[in-house]
């Protein structure tokens, strides 16, 4: 243990009901995503604490439909020079008024709430880090820029830009999703979970099928309906799910009146897989689907998609100085590389040392049964703490 490198950034005085404090404002402010006025909302209350802690707040306008960004800049003595970037969001699945079934609430060493643990939590905790160090005067390793997007949750389809350009001009990116579970416990007991050093390649799709509209009553029979046809096609695509990808349909809706046969229907699908070449052949999957019954057709557009991140030797070398610091902290740190996909797929892709789910530990995340673990906020925040000053 005495061989483990020690900072002074690991015995800061992290308070976690302080924490839970400032959390509440965020957890209280629904900002989902397809709600552009809701995620500027967010953006505004996050602009403000940051503004408040010293940080420069630049705010880039939305496109597509969606919010805008948050980029805040902290001073540092080191100037321009590539620092660490915080990448998170500030969008949820939540829809407005989700508050009134998940509200903000604490039971038995649990803090629930809509959007709390994907990522409000940690993207909270990551500032945190950075106002414990700065009061106690204690420098980051680099500079350091924290970037808030509004679309992490349908893919990032108007900000990958905006990342990737960003990413680019830093050394580090450090990304406060949820914290991986895991059994392994420290001597002091409990976990501190792990952490993500790579993410599965995910590609969305947009399908429609288009029939023959009939009276239902009178002319059933004239009919082609478009939504048999894509419940045929929905059981088809999940049917294709192996060991190497994974399909699945999350949205449907089609149809107008219950009386006439359905003209047309339309469903998202996602696919998932662990190497690109295997995503690739899910795409080329995906684009090949034919109609299953004549007089009626199939219509598959490629939607965003997110590129394999595998973890390199840079990527390995940053998830050590973690371990070494959750070493010092009593607890052990393991890696893995996850499903779901996160922001740090794409600046992972681009060749960027980067390490994912830093955040709180918790589950329910996209359910109404929605919590962080109140146990893992010290605990995860000093590992922010020490990597922000550190790496």
């Amino acid at each position: 243990m005495d061989a483990l490198p020690s900072h002074p950034a690991l015995d800061l005085p992290f308070d976690a009901e302080a924490i839970l404090g400032r959390l509440r404002p965020w957890v209280e402010c629904e900002s989902p995503t397809f709600d552009a006025a809701a995620v500027d909302r967010m953006m505004d209350l996050a602009s403000r604490d940051l503004a408040m802690m010293g940080a420069r707040i630049e705010r880039i306008p939305g496109r597509m439909g969606f919010g805008g960004c948050v980029r805040a800049r902290f001073p540092h003595p080191a100037g321009d020079v590539p620092g660490i970037l915080v990448l998170a969001h500030l969008d949820t699945v939540h829809p407005v008024g989700t508050l009134e079934a998940l509200p903000f609430r604490r039971e038995d060493g649990r803090c629930y709430g809509p959007g709390i643990c994907d990522m409000k939590g940690g993207t909270l905790l990551a500032l945190e880090a950075i106002r414990e160090l700065a009061r106690a005067g204690i420098a980051t390793s680099r500079p350091v820029t924290v970037l808030l997007t509004p679309d992490e949750e349908v893919g990032t389809p108007s900000t990958r830009d905006v990342i990737e350009a960003e990413a680019a001009r830093h050394a580090v990116v450090l990304v406060p999703e949820p914290g991986r579970p895991t059994d392994e416990a420290s001597p002091k007991g409990g976990s501190m979970g792990g952490v993500v050093t790579g993410r599965y390649a995910i590609a969305r799709f947009n399908l429609r099928t288009t029939g023959r509209p009939s009276h239902a009553g009178a002319k059933l029979s004239d009919g082609r309906s478009a939504i048999r046809e894509m419940c045929r096609q929905v059981l088809a695509i999940e049917a294709m799910t192996t060991e190497a990808a994974t399909f699945s349909v999350g949205v449907i809706g089609g149809g107008q009146w219950v009386n006439c046969v359905a003209t047309h229907c339309d469903a998202e699908a996602l696919s998932m897989a662990r190497r690109q070449a295997d995503l690739d052949e899910a795409v080329e999957r995906m684009l090949a689907l034919k109609p299953g019954a004549p007089d009626v057709l199939v219509e598959v557009r490629r939607g965003v998609t997110r590129p394999v991140w595998e973890p390199d030797g840079a990527v390995m070398a940053l998830h050590e100085r973690a371990k070494a610091l959750a070493a010092r902290l009593g607890y052990p740190l393991p890696h893995e590389s996850a499903g779901g996909g996160s922001d740090g797929n794409f600046t992972g892709a681009m060749g960027i040392p980067t390490l994912d789910g830093l955040g709180v530990l918790g589950a329910g995340y996209h359910t109404l049964g929605e919590y962080i673990r109140e146990d893992s906020l010290v605990p995860r925040a000093k590992l922010l703490a020490g990597l922000l000053a550190s790496v």
